[in-house]
Formats: C-alpha cells, sequence, structure tokens
C-alpha cells in the first residue's frame, strides 16, 4: 500500500496540485465508482488526509459505499469549478480497503471533530476505507500551455505539453 507521503515523494507536482485543490473546495471530491450493472457512478465526497493515508470515509449505507464493496477500484477527481483549470486539476486512481480499526476510528473522528466540529466521535464506521494510489493525473497551465501530468507506480512523473 502507499502511504500519502510515499505518493508525495513519488509524484510531487501531482500531489501538490490534488492537495491545492482538495483545500480550495473544502474537501470536496467526485468519486467514481462502478454500479452493480457496470455503468460507472459518480458521487461527491470529502476525502481526508490522515495519518499519512489517504481516506474515503461517509455515511454509512450509500450506494457509493456499495459500489466499492463489491468493487474497490475507484478514481478521485478534485472539483473543478474553472474551465480554463487555471489552479489546474487532479485525478488520483486507485483501490480501497476497509480498516476495521477501531481506535484509529476514533482518532480519525476526534481529527474532524477538531477540524470542523461535525461531530461523529460515537459513530463506528462501517466501511472505514484507506486508499491505495496506483495512478494519478493532473493539469495544469504553465506559460499559457496545458501541462498533462501523468504518474504510475514505479515510475517518475512524466509531463506532456499541449501547445
Amino acid at each position: 500500500m502507499t502511504s500519502w507521503s510515499e505518493f508525495r515523494r513519488a509524484a510531487p507536482r501531482i500531489g501538490a496540485i490534488f492537495e491545492r485543490r482538495h483545500a480550495a473546495t473544502g474537501q470536496l471530491c467526485l468519486l467514481a465508482t462502478t454500479r452493480s450493472d457496470g455503468y460507472p457512478r459518480i458521487s461527491p465526497i470529502e476525502p481526508t488526509i490522515f495519518e499519512d493515508e489517504l481516506w474515503l470515509v461517509g455515511m454509512p449505507g450509500t450506494t457509493k459505499f456499495r459500489d466499492l464493496g463489491r468493487d474497490p477500484r475507484f478514481c478521485l477527481h478534485t472539483a473543478t469549478v474553472d474551465t480554463q483549470v487555471g489552479d489546474g486539476d487532479a485525478k488520483l486512481f486507485g483501490t480501497v480497503y476497509h480498516v476495521e480499526d477501531r481506535e484509529r476510528q476514533a482518532r480519525w473522528a476526534q481529527d474532524l471533530f477538531d477540524r470542523t466540529g461535525f461531530d461523529t466521535r460515537a459513530e463506528v464506521f462501517d466501511p472505514f476505507y484507506a486508499v491505495d494510489v496506483t495512478g494519478a493525473s493532473a493539469v495544469e497551465l504553465t506559460d499559457g500551455h496545458l501541462e498533462i501530468v501523468i504518474w504510475k507506480p514505479g515510475e517518475e512523473e512524466r509531463v506532456v505539453r499541449k501547445h
């Protein structure tokens, strides 16, 4: 599994764009999963970077979490509001895995409460999904040119520049 800091070292530009856009939207991202009929589903989600991992946690019983329970693959896209992508945008690809660590869940809920005031400290999260990033890409405007940054595990970021 790839920790967040490992991902940031391997893909520093994509990680920086993801973190910048994630923060700018109040952590809002769009999550792509696969429905039971094989069609794609797009759902809003507020992923969290906590204890050096990226987490996809939310209201239990939602269709997006049922999708991930069937097929752990996903795409996570930073919420784009600027059609010119002046601040860039990023996509992370990967799989989720359920973490059955009640102490970690309690620390996560306390961190959420400390940051936002939203109190889930009495909740038990099932599922409680951590992310393994298996690929990523980002776009950014640089000197008036669109640059597409691509990363795969074991490789360095590579840039495709569109004129």
